[in-house]
């Protein structure tokens, strides 16, 4: 407690609070209990994909892990130019799955994995390189962007939460059972419970409670098997090249570029979104810092058998639903995935919660992010300009790809590559939009279509100026200090309105005189 109030007497930013060992643990143990599932689903694919056999997949599943803790402890903690200092747990980008999947099939010399690691290390120095023009950004990306941006975070990561609700593979025979959706149900419901009933600590832990809660509820009812948890070594070291060198393929890199491009714009929105979220300042230096701490770890991690790291998307959501802002809850949290990717046994044991837990949770997590960016529509102006237009288009826009999953099939590879995220589309479209309206404003008109909001309420200042002291208005008339009627000329309704605020005013200081 002495701790915290010394940070806040001190003024610090609110990312800066430690809360203590304790907490520090339980809540970080809580964001990696939330990322589990999507940082080994990457590595799980793509091995696959490749061929691999289950122990060397388990090997890219640990170096993903060490990787991820890795680029969170740079992220959260940060050297000089490196890492935004921001709760943001890094981990391996869904972005470049369909990419990656495309290079091993792509028959390059020398190629496979190899191809993909090169491509991921070289895409990724380029990225790197142009992080500056990057971080001069932060101007296009006012509360309307990053609005539109946040919300549609949450919305795209809703589907991940149902299917992990139906169990998470769809391959199996009881994805989609009332019992896979029961359990998360049930998850959900407690979470909200303890949300109501609890303390403030217990409310803040609810997320990670409620997984508990729900997986001890699972393995009684057979719905889970620790059995498998002592198979395998019990400590592994992420081996350096286990899948020999990079290969480097001018169409592979090229293609892992657009890739680069579409992590960049995420993750610059989950910066700015979180920045948002824990009320802290966002500035192109800081976004400049993240954004090379991002493409630093993205060109590192191949060294491990990792692939590209960004801002994991529904750790927003949980810093949103549970208020804890600490970066050093965070940091914890890259510690554990540190852990994680040397000790696989303590993996085994986090990978037995079963996807319907995580989708019970997911509900409220995702949710919270999509509610996190209306409450940021909420500020924008909507007042003679074409704002609202702009919040229509991007977010339809952005749920093209999540309606739809096979919009973009028939379109160049590198444009499906940018707008299959749901995440980019909205992105994309509301800087666009923005620029075009609000910055490049040559050609608007007055009267620009039926979504701009009635015009803002003007007064005149000859209006103002005829006022004298003790005027006040009463009933749609206008009276002097003595109580005398002062005639209104022209159209009544309208100059009525534009004084009432300011006739109000006068007539409280008149009877507070007279008393």
């Amino acid at each position: 407690m002495n701790d915290r109030s010394a940070v806040a007497s001190a003024g610090a930013r609110p990312e800066d609070e430690n809360l203590g060992i304790g907490a520090n643990l339980a809540y970080g143990l809580q964001h990696v209990l939330t990322m589990y599932g999507g940082i080994v689903a990457v590595p799980l694919i793509l091995g696959q994909a490749a061929g691999l056999s289950p122990s060397e997949i388990g090997l890219l599943i640990a170096a993903s892990l060490f990787a991820g803790g890795l680029a969170t402890l740079l992220q959260t903690l940060g050297i000089p130019f490196f890492g935004s200092q921001m709760p943001l747990v890094q981990g391996v980008s869904f972005a470049g799955v369909a990419t990656m999947i495309a290079i091993l099939g792509g028959g390059y010399e020398g190629g496979g994995l190899n191809a993909v690691l090169g491509a991921v290390m070289a895409a990724s120095f380029i990225g790197f390189l142009i992080t500056p023009i990057f971080s001069r950004i932060t101007k296009f990306f006012p509360p309307l962007v990053t609005g539109i941006v946040i919300t549609t975070i949450g919305l795209t990561l809703m589907p991940v939460a149902a299917r992990w609700a139906m169990g998470g593979n769809p391959k199996a025979a009881e994805f989609g059972s009332m019992a896979n959706i029961g359990l998360a149900a049930l998850t959900l419901v407690i979470v909200l419970l303890l949300s109501k009933l609890g303390s403030a600590s217990i409310s803040r832990l609810s997320i990670l409670l409620a997984m508990v809660i729900g997986t001890l509820i699972a393995a009684a009812l057979g719905m889970t098997d620790f059995s498998r948890v002592a198979e395998g070594p019990m400590v592994a070291f992420p081996a350096i090249f286990h899948f020999g060198m990079p290969t480097f393929h001018v169409a592979a890199i090229l293609s892992m570029l657009i890739v680069i491009m579409v992590t960049l714009v995420e993750t610059s929105a989950d910066i700015l979104a979180v920045g948002e979220i824990i009320g802290t300042k966002v500035d192109s230096k800081r976004l400049g810092n993240g954004l090379r701490a991002d493409m630093a770890s993205s060109i590192l991690a191949p060294i491990f058998g990792s692939f590209t790291q960004s801002a994991f998307a529904q750790n927003v959501g949980l810093v949103a639903v549970t208020g804890v802002k600490s970066r050093y809850v965070v940091a914890t949290g890259g510690l554990i995935l540190v852990t994680l990717g040397l000790l696989p046994v303590m993996g085994r044991v986090i990978a037995a919660v079963p996807s319907s837990v995580l989708g019970g949770a997911g509900v409220v997590l995702f949710g919270t992010v999509a509610a996190s960016g209306i409450r940021t529509l909420s500020k924008v102006d909507y007042r003679n300009n074409m704002n609202l237009i702009i919040v229509a288009t991007s977010i339809g826009f952005g749920m093209i790809p999540i309606a739809a999953p096979s919009f973009y099939e028939h379109f160049p590879s590198w444009f499906a590559t940018i707008f299959h995220s749901g995440i980019s589309s909205a992105a994309i479209m509301a800087i666009g939009l923005n620029l075009l309206f609000n910055h490049l404003k040559t050609g608007n008109s007055n009267q620009q279509s039926v979504f701009v909001a009635a015009e803002e309420r003007t007064l005149r200042y000859r209006d103002i100026a005829a006022l004298n002291e003790g005027d006040y208005f009463q009933n749609g008339k206008l009276y002097d200090a003595e109580g005398n009627e002062v005639q209104v000329v022209g159209d009544d309704h309208d100059h009525d309105e534009h004084h009432a605020p300011a006739a109000k005013t006068v007539k409280r200081e008149t009877v507070n005189s007279s008393a």
